[in-house]
């Protein structure tokens, strides 16, 4: 089941599986964050397609070495000159962020990082008059109202962190860039994103891959609140969004909107270690938690947005993307030499 090493892109993707239409026009697409698990996702899908990728990121890629990149501190730095041979691109994918929501409680001074990162990239944008798509995230809802969240569904005085702030912050600067500059733009709020690239838990720890490597190891595992509810987005439906936003905003069918991106598919963090336990056939030892500071206890996404205006169909149901996730991650660690995998809590 599991996918192997590199050829990690599956023969078909669902994004393609999804009847993504190919732009019959070649890109040049500027990626920020290009090193993380959506840039190396994405990176790799537009390579294959056979547009033109340069990648900014203040750590090398650790996944590939087939992405074209520039090593920058966006935040400390600024932009960099892109390469004469790059030359401008057709699209700014801002994927850059530190994230981690807890981690960012702790420290606070990240999360406007995140802030003035973004403002580096917008003037990079505002400069050459280049369109942008921005990840936001889930967490600028704050506490979410069953039975969906829809994108109207703000209220600034519920923001629950600093990295949700910042978040919300980051797509105000956007808007109104939009409006003082004429910037082109879409906005994805997403939502718990897993599946491929992502099992570097001495990097960033993942509530997946801490609960995968720690029933490796037959050792306990944290819940904080098991009763949580939120979307789990499986990488290729990201990337489907992401793709289908490159093609409406640069043929301007679909142009400064905001919308929510998820596979649709939510689970409990209960239900999450079940399955995984399942998947590993281990009985999991659960202590249980109250939820941490900052965090939401609830968000499933509206995606009729998105479907309607990009025509979006997420393939991947909750129960066999994590089946998927788990053999990846098992496959790589055997490959790598890591197997079994550290455990982090």
């Amino acid at each position: 089941m599991g996918a192997k090493g590199e050829g990690c892109l599956f023969s078909l993707s669902l994004w393609e599986r999804a009847g993504v239409r190919v732009w019959s026009f070649l890109l040049k697409v500027l990626i920020t964050g290009s090193s993380g698990q959506i840039g190396t996702n994405l990176a790799l899908a537009l390579i294959a397609k056979g547009e033109t990728v340069l990648g900014i990121d203040r750590r090398l890629n650790t996944w590939t070495d087939k992405i074209p990149m520039l090593t920058r501190d966006l935040a400390a730095e600024g932009m960099p000159t892109l390469p004469p041979e790059f030359g401008l691109p057709d699209v700014v994918i801002h994927l850059a962020a530190n994230a981690k929501v807890h981690e960012l409680v702790k420290n606070p001074s990240r999360a406007h990082e995140n802030a003035t990162t973004a403002f580096h990239v917008l003037e990079f944008c505002r400069q050459y008059q280049l369109p942008i798509i921005f990840s936001s995230s889930r967490e600028v809802y704050g506490h979410g109202k069953p039975p969906t969240v829809a994108e109207e569904a703000i209220n600034p005085y519920e923001i629950l962190s600093p990295y949700a702030a910042y978040k919300l912050a980051d797509e105000m600067l956007i808007y109104s860039y939009a409006h003082c500059y004429d910037l082109k733009y879409l906005v994805f709020r997403l939502s718990n994103v897993y599946g491929r690239y992502d099992n570097d838990v001495e990097r960033m720890t993942r509530v997946l891959h801490v609960f995968i490597n720690r029933m490796l190891r037959h050792e306990p595992i944290t819940i904080f609140d098991r009763h949580k509810v939120i979307d789990f987005t499986y990488i290729d439906d990201c990337i489907q969004g992401i793709m289908l936003g490159i093609e409406h905003l640069l043929s301007g069918a679909v142009v400064n909107e905001t919308m929510n991106l998820s596979s649709g598919s939510p689970a409990s963090l209960g239900h999450l270690a079940e399955t995984i336990a399942n998947c590993l056939e281990v009985t999991p030892q659960i202590i249980d938690k109250p939820i941490q500071a900052g965090e939401i206890n609830f968000y499933i996404a509206d995606l009729t947005k998105t479907k309607q205006l990009l025509g979006f169909d997420p393939q991947m149901p909750f129960e066999e993307g994590i089946k998927w996730a788990v053999a990846w991650s098992l496959d790589w660690h055997k490959e790598h030499g890591t197997y079994p995998p550290p455990s982090y809590d």
